[in-house]
């Protein structure tokens, strides 16, 4: 069964929970990111980390 449980902070998508697991991750701040953006954020990030290292 699938259950919304809010919307992503940063695409406004509906994330749900379904069979009890969130499709999604918690920040800190309570809020929800869907795993879309939440791989668009950790893509970005790693790019950062290898222009640093370069």
């Amino acid at each position: 069964m699938d259950e919304l449980v809010g919307s992503c902070v940063r695409c406004a998508h509906d994330v749900y929970c379904t069979a009890g697991f969130l499709n999604g991750i918690l920040l800190d701040n309570k809020k929800i990111l869907c795993f879309n953006c939440k791989d668009i954020l950790y893509a970005r990030i790693k790019e950062e980390i290898l222009e640093e290292e370069s």
